[in-house]
């Protein structure tokens, strides 16, 4: 069958079919200011949603583009340099001359006085950008792909998300399979709305490919052959529908638009060979114009893509039309040629062969280096492509300078380390770029590895002089340490400060490391001269406007030893100091971690609480993180047990930040241990354990090996119990830092005395007592000296130091801890002579307090416990029974349902209640396993060992 060209239907764009529930979803969180996230696969149909808010007033659109070379901010330099051309009348304060590296175009007040700290340039970067986009009078940003965003792009929508004033509202796309896991924007997707689109229907395809055939009928089968061979993938059944067009393979009948037979129709197995396909039944003018916007990869003016195409410019105009007719070319919303889907321009680009592909990245980098200001990343990248070495080099230098200057050292080394890798770079050059890397911010393990191998080869190759050199190797001592390799890093750290001596900022930042007691080969007495020669310089050399961040990490340094002078060293710190916000945030995050573990706890409370609003006020949303978690561990401590599991779960897939998912899961495991025990618990401590032995901290593992030692000791393993404590207690032996034993010391000299090594025991309780290194200190040596005495067999002596213990806690606070030592203190007068009765009545009271705390696990043991001492449970007298925190055989019905999936109603009519009395059942059950949600309901009573019912489908 033919079809003469007047019988083919006109197609045009389709119309947003089966997204009016994710469209009001949409509109409504936008409502007010708010985020909201799109995700789905390519295709999908993302931007054609968003699209829908498009042309309103207030709504600045950016786009991340597919390349390796990104640009500090592209995106969002791009679309606010498309928005307006430049800011006058727009009344910017001085903050915004920070802006000048990325819009040396425009007229900007005077660029404020470079800071040391790149953290410190960085934010104050974002505050500047916020404030342009104010002054845009930006109600809502728009940011598509943004899966393909660097990572200062990501930093500053979290930035503008954290926000607590004119925050404009966000859309951000992404696909989900495209995001690394250690990617910023799991931040963003795990904490705010997300709409995940769907594919479409059989209904819905018939209504999108009528939409393109002007809303005329399309039979059922039809409809259902382009669903089967598309999967309801919008973009997918457009370019279906397009090339069916361009074959005639589309007819009339009956006044509906059908199909020819199956058996003549061949469908692409892919996209990219249908647009294959549709692009050879082109002009090869038009092929030209469509090859030169796939090379170009961003939107481009016309005139970019007749330079590239190679056409003259009547024939140019005319292949542009006809690329547009076909559908895979259009103006984006500021008139420049692009795609309609960057699946269709992946499909020809992949098309083009090697030596035609390199040509047009060649003419794509001549014709963009004619721009003011100069796309100097995008330029990188055709360079790169293009083979043409020497220019790569240029605009990828000029790149990480721009990056460098504000104060992105991410994107800084991703073009520096490319740089350093380029076998044919003189070594003048090599030096001059191992100079400018900010080493110590590259992050990832590999890169890394491979970073670190670089410039071992630029100091031990190129000719460098003296100060050279020295500033290299005392990067690399930085990378080291920052690594894990501590002992390698500070010895090129030491090596590197005699050449630094014309520099004191090098010199003290050097110091300063040195005297952080993160690794295991120095003592406390070495890091702390470090620290006080970092001092002498300081206050000889350093401006004192640049002194704050040296003040911090010296109190920061000084509280990690055990050194009571870090105290007074702190209280220098302002909490709240406009010029430098990052600084007063991190001194309150490293203050009141330092609390917590001094066992100053409402001090700790106080100062994470304020520095967690200054975090939220400036939109440090990675400090913010870190407190929040350092919050989680004080209330683990102090006995806040309500909600704090659904809290821990809220970081445990935040891979982007490893330390804080680290802290959180051993706080998790805690306090499984204490509720409900299992062999996951040993499974995760066994896991954090691993994972901070390879950070290299020294500090890090002790904690968890604590842990992991209490619970083979619980199951009897005095072996394993000891294997596992030996390395971390030698680590505080060598450093002379007994205020990292505080959990680690008790259960070591519980294991020796089990190993029938009482003499070892009793010296390390003696060294650990004589430390004096806060309350927790005291506390902790109280335990380790009753359990001394309770193996001595002087059982009434140890019940009165176990009393002693427990005060200790209890007053710090730490309410489990002190219930743990008032139960070997029962334990210990069941033992003596005449004290049954008594330590009965103290289980009793420990009972009780497990019950109020929430620790069933515990519970449970006691309960046991007082059964084998003859004590019976209170005797049932009639009326109502009360069942403490213990589920009801009604409540526990109820959540044996919840289990199976059923609904408040569902479960009501399985059990013939009204809803009314299942919500306040279930409402019960939460309250007495701590949650607040129904999810966490059913996570809580799984790992209670309680099981679904055997599911019972509700009457209808």
């Amino acid at each position: 069958m033919t079809a003469d060209a007047r019988d083919l239907p006109a197609v045009g764009t389709p119309r947003l079919i089966g997204r009016d529930h994710e469209l009001s979803r949409l509109t409504a969180a936008l409502d007010e200011p708010g985020v909201v996230l799109v995700s789905g696969e390519a295709g999908i149909g993302k931007s054609r949603l968003v699209r829908e808010l498009l042309p309103s007033p207030g709504v600045l659109v950016a786009r991340c583009p597919p390349l390796r070379e990104a640009l500090t901010l592209g995106p969002i330099v791009d679309a606010l340099r498309q928005a307006r051309p430049g800011v006058a009348g727009l009344d910017l304060s001085p903050l915004a001359g920070t802006l000048r590296p990325l819009f040396p175009e425009w007229d900007l007040p005077p660029a404020p006085e470079g800071l040391a700290d790149a953290g410190a340039a960085r934010h104050r970067l974002l505050r500047a950008l916020g404030e342009l986009l104010d002054r845009f009078e930006v109600g809502v940003l728009v940011v598509e792909d943004v899966h393909w965003a660097d990572e200062t792009t990501l930093e500053f929508l979290l930035f503008l998300a954290a926000r607590q004033d004119r925050r404009p509202g966000l859309v951000l796309t992404y696909r989900p399979d495209e995001v690394g896991d250690d990617s910023l924007l799991l931040r963003l997707s795990s904490r705010y709305p997300r709409i995940t689109l769907g594919a479409l229907d059989v209904a819905q395809t018939a209504d999108l490919v009528s939409s393109m055939l002007g809303d005329e009928r399309v039979s059922e089968p039809f409809a259902r052959f382009l669903h089967r061979h598309s999967d309801g993938i919008p973009f997918a059944l457009e370019e279906s529908v397009r090339l069916l067009r361009d074959r005639a393979d589309l007819i009339r009948q009956g006044g509906e638009w059908i199909r020819r037979s199956l058996d003549e129709i061949a469908v692409p197995p892919t996209i990219r060979d249908a647009v294959a396909e549709r692009l050879g039944r082109l002009t090869p003018d038009a092929q030209a114009v469509l090859k030169a916007c796939a090379a170009l990869s961003t939107p481009a003016t016309e005139d970019d893509v007749t330079e590239v195409c190679g056409l003259p410019a009547e024939r140019a105009d005319r292949a542009i039309d006809e690329a547009a007719r076909s559908g895979l070319l259009a103006d984006d919303e500021r008139g420049r040629l692009a795609f309609r889907h960057l699946l269709a321009a992946k499909a020809v680009y992949d098309g083009i062969g090697g030596r035609e592909r390199r040509e047009l990245h060649r003419r794509s980098g001549r014709a963009l280096a004619a721009r003011n200001p100069a796309p100097v990343a995008v330029l990188a990248h055709h360079f790169r492509e293009a083979g043409e070495t020497a220019k790569w080099c240029e605009y990828a230098e000029r790149a990480a300078d721009l990056a460098l200057a504000s104060g992105d050292h991410h994107t800084a080394v991703s073009f520096l380390h490319g740089l350093l890798a380029e076998p044919e770079l003189p070594p003048t050059a090599v030096a001059r770029l191992a100079r400018k890397t900010p080493l110590f911010a590259f992050t990832g393990y590999l890169g890394r590895v491979d970073l670190v191998r670089t410039v071992r080869g630029v100091l031990d190759s190129a000719v460098l002089d003296r100060h050279e050199r020295a500033e290299i190797r005392s990067q690399l001592g930085r990378l080291l340490m920052h690594a894990g390799d501590y002992a390698t890093g500070a010895a090129e750290l030491t090596r590197a400060i005699p050449d630094l001596a014309d520099n004191p900022v090098a010199v003290a930042q050097a110091m300063a490391v040195l005297g952080r007691p993160a690794g295991t080969a120095w003592s406390a007495p070495e890091h702390r001269e470090w620290l006080d020669r970092a001092e002498t310089v300081i206050r000889s050399a350093v401006p004192e406007d640049e002194r704050l961040s040296f003040i911090v990490d010296r109190a920061t340094a000084l509280l990690e030893m055990g050194d009571e002078a870090g105290w007074a060293v702190a209280a220098t710190v302002p909490e709240d100091d406009p010029r430098d916000p990052l600084q007063s945030t991190r001194g309150l995050l490293n203050f009141g971690d330092a609390a917590l573990h001094w066992g100053r706890y409402g001090e700790a409370r106080a100062k994470l609480t304020r520095g967690a609003e200054l975090a939220q006020r400036h939109g440090l949303q990675r400090l913010r993180d870190m407190v929040l978690a350092t919050l989680i561990r004080l209330d683990w401590l102090t006995g806040e047990w309500r909600g704090l599991a659904e809290r821990v779960a809220e970081f445990a897939d935040l891979a982007e930040e490893p330390l804080i998912q680290l802290d959180t899961t051993l706080v998790g495991a805690l306090l499984a241990a204490a509720t409900a025990p299992g062999p996951d618990v040993g499974r995760r401590l066994t896991l954090v354990l691993d994972e901070t032995k390879k950070r290299g901290i020294a500090d890090m593992p002790l904690e968890p090996a604590a842990a992991l030692a209490r619970l083979h000791l619980a199951a009897g393993r005095v072996a394993e119990a000891l294997e596992v404590t030996e390395e971390p207690m030698a680590v505080v032996a060598h450093k002379q830092i007994w205020l990292w034993a505080q959990e680690l010391a008790p259960v070591r000299v519980e294991a020796l005395l089990a190993a029938g090594r009482g003499a070892e025991a009793e010296h390390l309780t003696t060294e650990f007592a004589a430390s004096r290194s806060g309350a927790t200190v005291a506390a902790a040596a109280l335990v380790c000296r009753a359990l001394v005495t309770q193996a001595s067999g002087e059982q009434v002596r140890a019940a009165a130091e176990w009393a002693a213990a427990a005060s200790a806690w209890a007053e710090l606070p730490r309410p489990y801890d002190a219930l743990l030592a008032r139960e070997r203190e029962a334990a210990c007068l069941f033992a003596g002579t005449g004290t049954r009765a008594e330590g009965l009545d103290r289980l009793e009271e420990v009972l009780t307090g497990y019950e109020r705390l929430g620790a069933t696990a515990a519970a449970e043991r006691v309960r046991a416990t007082r059964g084998e001492h003859g004590a019976t449970p209170p005797v049932w007298r009639g009326g109502r029974r009360g069942y403490g925190d213990q589920l009801s055989p009604r409540e526990l019905e109820v959540v044996r349902l919840l289990l199976t999936g059923l609904t408040n109603p569902e479960i009501a009519q399985v059990l013939s209640r009204s809803p009314k009395t299942v919500a306040a059942q279930l409402n019960s059950a939460m309250r007495k396993h701590r949650v607040t949600s129904r999810t966490a309901l059913a996570v809580s009573a799984t790992q209670a060992g309680i099981k679904p019912a055997t599911r019972t489908a509700p009457a209808n």
